[in-house]
């Protein structure tokens, strides 16, 4: 037989040696942050060179084997892992960096927005603790290489995501639509994220009906199955002793018992992967590295068995390159397309999106601008996917209004105990009644109770459908009690209380400016409680002009670790405009902070001036307190005018979940009756130290504080925030 008819014959051979290989299916099973063990098994099953033909995932092992399926190599699934803010997936805020700026002003007083919608039928609550919005972000993000592709066949590694319809309890496969999409229905653990509604269906977390889902690789035509199965064990008796270990077993017996079942139908050829993944919970997102690891641990314990699968050196580059070849290019938007409610004007959507037509896609400018409206407060998801079109890509923007709303009820807790008698407890809740108009009006009542009562009403308009201006409506009444000291000693203390209206028109300046011109009418109380009178028990009439200058880009309203606030607002006050006083004064206020690794630094500098004329006791300048020269006690410093600067200096403890941090703080300042008698012997100082805890309320602090007269001071603080000092 001649040589080459050999060498033919040959590479037939081996060309149906290959077309024989079996196929190869892999399922990964759900099983929360323990999920990340799925990628250890992918690294063995490259270096043992073990191709992947078909690929099915649940819940966790969705999101894995959505990312193998899309070509994404396994360091840099293992990279993402361990770069991801795992906590802000079980958020829906964006940051307070994309919320307006007049949501900023009273954050810190109603900072707990719970998500309860009210209405004339009583309250309602979302479908689950999170809407899923960051999350969405998060997968679109993981995912972006793949947002042209529909048809999950056709991704480099066929795909399925598998979910749990929530009316009839079964498995529903998803074979095609947005890839993130699916996965984050496939995510979707009931009430903890709200469930996806996916073609007339609303779709839970897939290990409710199928957590190792065999039997769809099988459908996929699989002929060996590698099933990693992270599910977990189900608890002895004398280890359910609480409540959570009550729940946490119910939910164990759903999953075990279908994933019992799916195991069943593993054959003599097929592996089944069961990493020790004892002492590890769903939640431990931050231990990624570890759970690599054991989860590679686990497939090198099945070498043999897999080696069995491993190709040729020329197999395992061409399936490497069929992995890696380039996707789909997004090109240019060639039509937006927005799938909205009906509550408001479609432009009013349209006007904040800067995406245009005839433009590539810029998602980092798309995004910030879907959680600038997500930061409005109107929908419970906002989302974005891509479709192709014979006349290029299309963008889809869905936004889906909250189905508890339009009105929402929030709440706040603030307290300062400086243990010396002078303790303020206070306790905030309001409504808020949105969308109001087809341009985005809304109507927001506020009442707090406790030592310093304040009740606010306001009607805010939009002038247009964009960012740009606006108009504000508002009545208001506030009290609060001053010491007077002489001498450090207190003499006196007083009452006083403002009744006011005030009209505004203003412009937001980006997403962390405003600008705003605002008329305010109304009367000041002031009345003599303990001591000595020192003004005049009577109405004080008001009437002035103010326009207000802010720039907020905090990161926190409590425990800013990044951003700046810049604000300066000056006041004319004149009997022409119905006051009974006649002076100008103006405010100021600037503050920075930044972190690096766990340090964290924030720097104050504030101050307000009379410029011209006399205030009266009512409008006097307030230091001390809590960070406002802390060593002094609440008040203990007036004058007309002052001038405060300060910087504190912190380090953080503890896990992701619930840190707390330590830190110093110095602070600078004074109150004088005019600033023309300021001068740097005059200035008193402050020196502290303070530990604390982040909390839904606000930071809970308890700090000490010394200052340059030999006097100490101690305080326990819920809920102060820096910008408090300037509005």
């Amino acid at each position: 037989m001649p040589a080459s008819l050999c060498l033919l014959l040959l590479a037939f051979a081996q060309a149906a040696a290959a077309d024989a290989r079996p196929r190869i299916g892999l399922v990964l099973s759900g099983g929360g942050a323990k999920g990340m063990a799925h990628v250890g098994v992918l690294r063995v099953l490259e270096e043992m060179k073990v191709p992947v033909d078909v690929v099915v995932g649940t819940s966790a092992g969705s999101a894995v084997a959505a990312l193998y399926a899309t070509g994404m190599p396994v360091e840099e699934i293992e990279r993402r892992f361990i770069a991801m803010d795992w906590l802000s997936s079980f958020r829906d805020d964006p940051g307070r960096a994309y919320k307006p700026v007049r949501r900023k002003q009273n954050d810190w007083r109603l900072p707990l927005v719970p998500g309860i919608g009210v209405s004339t039928d009583g309250f309602h609550l979302g479908g689950g603790l999170v809407s899923g919005q960051n999350l969405g972000f998060i997968l679109n993000e993981l995912t972006r290489n793949a947002a042209l592709v529909d048809d999950f066949d056709q991704l480099p590694i066929p795909f399925r995501a598998v979910a749990t319809d929530l009316e009839t309890g079964v498995e529903a496969v998803i074979a095609n639509g947005n890839l993130s999409d699916a996965v984050r229905a496939s995510m979707s653990i009931p009430g903890v994220y709200a469930p996806v509604e996916r073609s007339g269906r609303l779709l839970v977390d897939g290990g409710v009906a199928n957590n190792l889902p065999v039997s769809v690789a099988r459908d996929m035509g699989a002929e060996v199955v590698i099933a990693v199965d992270i599910t977990d064990p189900l608890l002895s008796t004398d280890e359910i002793r609480e409540a959570f270990s009550v729940v946490g077993q119910l939910t164990t017996l759903m999953t075990r018992r279908n994933t019992d079942f799916q195991l069943g139908l593993l054959g003599e050829r097929d592996i089944l992967i069961q990493p020790d993944l004892e002492g590890r919970g769903s939640a431990d997102f931050y231990d990624a590295p570890v759970l690599f690891e054991l989860g590679a641990s686990g497939a090198r314990d099945h070498a043999v068995e897999l080696n069995r699968l491993s190709v040729p050196d020329d197999q395992w580059q061409a399936y490497r390159n069929r992995l890696t070849a380039e996707h789909p290019q997004l090109g240019v938007i060639a039509r937006i397309e927005l799938r909205k409610g009906s509550r408001l004007a479609q432009k009013f959507l349209r006007e904040r999106i800067r995406q245009k037509e005839g433009e590539p896609l810029d998602v980092a400018q798309l995004e910030a601008d879907l959680k600038r409206l997500y930061g409005l407060g109107y929908y419970e998801a906002v989302s974005w996917s891509l479709h192709p079109e014979e006349a290029g890509t299309v963008l889809v923007i869905q936004v889906r209004e909250k189905r508890w709303g339009p009105n929402y009820l929030a709440f706040g807790l603030s307290y300062e105990d400086n243990f010396d008698g002078d303790t303020r407890f206070n306790l905030a809740t309001g409504v808020r009644m949105t969308e109001l108009n087809r341009l985005g009006a809304e109507w927001q009542t506020s009442f707090q109770l406790g030592t310093q009562p304040w009740v606010r009403s306001q009607w805010y308009q939009p002038l247009d459908y964009g960012y740009d201006r606006f108009a504000v409506l508002g009545i208001e009444y506030r009290r609060d009690d001053y010491s007077i000291y002489e001498d450090r000693a207190r003499v006196s203390e007083i009452d006083v209380a403002f009744r006011q209206l005030d009209l505004a028109v203003g412009m937001e300046l980006g997403g962390n400016g405003e600008i705003r011109l605002g008329y305010v009418r109304g009367y000041a109380s002031v009345e003599d409680e303990v001591g000595a009178p020192i003004a005049p028990s009577d109405h004080v009439h008001q009437g002035y002009a103010t326009l207000q200058l802010v720039h907020d880009s905090l990161n926190d309203a409590f425990y800013p670790k990044a951003g700046a606030f810049a604000g300066i607002r000056g006041r004319l006050e004149r009997p022409g405009l119905g006051a009974d006083r006649k002076f100008d004064d103006w405010t100021g206020m600037l503050l920075g902070t930044g972190t690096w690794q766990r340090f964290n630094v924030t720097g104050l500098l504030y101050t307000r001036q009379v410029i011209s004329g006399e205030p009266g006791v009512e409008n006097a300048s307030r230091l001390g307190g809590f960070r406002q020269l802390s060593a002094y006690a609440p008040g203990e410093i007036t004058g007309n005018d002052a001038a405060l600067g300060a910087i504190w200096a912190r380090r953080e403890f503890g896990g992701p979940v619930l840190p707390w941090f330590a830190g110093v703080g110095f602070e600078t300042g004074n109150a004088w009756e005019s600033m023309d008698d300021a001068s740097w012997s005059g200035l008193v100082r402050s020196w502290s130290l303070f530990a604390g805890m982040d909390t839904f309320l606000g930071p809970v602090q308890i700090s000490t504080a010394y200052n340059n007269e030999d006097s100490w001071s101690a305080y326990l603080n819920i809920g102060f925030s820096f910008t408090q000092l300037f509005y």
